[in-house]
């Protein structure tokens, strides 16, 4: 009788976390009070989905529905350098497939949220979204709160900002201070000291001629790249807020700069633009040293990002295609492609996973996450990602398995997936 009774718990919490992680919130609070709990309601989890899935189909759980599996520290993996391609094209898999994530944490803006950025060491992330506002959430709160911890039941987050006067459009965290910065539709730049509990305000602002698109932070933190619907490629002092352009105008784009990303040691920057190029800029003089054109068939360019080794640049556009460029070459050498997808409305990134062995893109449609191998560019299992529309940012942790996807439905996921070591996914995967 225990047993059965203990089942049935296991059962309705499931069924609240599902309804929960289906959007039906008002109906898992219900049944939540219904069955007589108190307190407040569970995480929403795709658990119980996967439970019937993998039932109906194959008639019993296989290895990847183990929700109980112990893990290594995440740390283990943060000295891991990254993809190249030169020597590593047969190097096992070190980390899981994104698939296998699952939700353990929402939380909800009041209008869409498009903007969203990891601090350097992971701990902390920071999302943005069209009611102007900005949050910060401690990451460790996050992943104990999964965990059931009972000490760890205070809200993961711990900051909310408020001085836009319109759309909160891109976010970064210095690498060295207690320093946010934001982008913004308003026209305006602004730094928030988020290490005095009490200021909700920014400290300073610059204001731009043009909304905001793209924000980098130079590694030493001394300067912050910024691309706007205007042209132009502008680099800002952080201490100063002194402004400098390249000096030869045949070096900017032709229209708006839509992305923008350091090198980690901050000799390269790269920016995308609606004009379709990606350019590659000196991080010492400030020029640019190449461009790709037309890189996506001329469409627009939605991200960019380098590897953590600074060799490749992953690019997405408005065709749906994901690339991998080689900069000692200046050519594509991996296309990454799911059968079906056609040409976008909605500017979506493309992000790789803390070890860079997966590819990561959302569906626009169907709002699935498309996953690849980073080396062979094989297709892996997709990833519901429960939003009600369109996915239109999101941002892998630099040192683990998580991932923020920020939604069109004003909602933002946190995904996580604990894991094994090295050896154990050589031989489960």
């Amino acid at each position: 009788m225990k047993v059965d009774i203990k089942d049935r718990d296991t059962l309705y919490r499931l069924i609240i976390e599902q309804l929960l992680y289906d959007g039906y919130q008002q109906v898992a609070n219900n049944l939540f009070q219904t069955i007589g709990n108190t307190g407040k309601l569970p995480p929403p989890c795709n658990k119980l989905f996967k439970v019937v899935q993998h039932s109906l189909h194959d008639g019993e759980l296989n290895e990847e529905v183990n929700f109980d599996d112990e893990m290594e520290d995440d740390e283990y993996y943060q000295g891991y350098s990254g993809l190249d391609l030169e020597y590593d094209a047969d190097v096992p898999v070190s980390s899981p497939e994104p698939s296998l994530y699952e939700t353990i944490f929402l939380t909800t803006h009041k209008g869409p949220s498009r903007a969203v950025a990891f601090s350097e060491d992971g701990k902390l992330a920071a999302t943005g979204s069209q009611d102007c506002t900005i949050k910060i959430i401690d990451i460790d709160k996050v992943v104990m709160k999964e965990s059931g911890n009972s000490e760890f039941d205070a809200n993961p987050v711990i900051r909310t900002l408020y001085d836009h006067s319109d759309e909160v459009t891109c976010l970064a965290f210095h690498p060295k201070q207690q320093l946010l910065v934001s982008g913004s539709s308003d026209k305006t730049l602004k730094f928030f000291d988020y290490a005095k509990s009490a200021v909700r305000r920014a400290m300073r602002s610059i204001t731009e001629v043009e909304r905001l698109n793209a924000i980098s932070f130079h590694p030493s933190g001394d300067y912050i790249a910024v691309g706007t619907e205007n042209k132009v490629l502008r680099l800002y002092s952080t201490e100063t807020q002194q402004c400098w352009v390249s000096s030869q105008p045949l070096d900017q784009h032709i229209a708006a700069i839509k992305t923008i990303d350091y090198t980690c040691t901050g000799n390269l920057l790269a920016t995308g633009s609606s004009d379709g190029d990606i350019k590659i800029w000196d991080g010492v003089s400030g020029r640019c040293i190449e461009t790709f054109q037309k890189a996506h068939d001329g469409d627009e360019i939605c991200s960019v990002q380098f590897t953590k080794n600074g060799k490749y640049i992953l690019s997405s556009g408005f065709d749906s295609v994901v690339k991998l460029w080689e900069l000692s070459t200046n050519r594509c050498l991996n296309v990454y492609h799911a059968p079906g997808f056609s040409s976008q409305r909605l500017s979506v990134n493309a992000e790789f996973n803390h070890t860079e062995d997966f590819i990561l893109f959302p569906d626009e449609k169907s709002c699935n996450l498309n996953s690849w191998d980073s080396r062979t560019t094989e297709k892996k299992k997709f990833l519901p990602l429960g939003h009600t529309a369109p996915v239109r940012k999101m941002k892998h942790a630099p040192n683990m398995a998580m991932l923020i996807t920020c939604s069109d439905d004003s909602r933002v996921r946190f995904w996580y997936k604990k894991y094994k070591t090295r050896q154990y996914y050589q031989e489960h995967i």
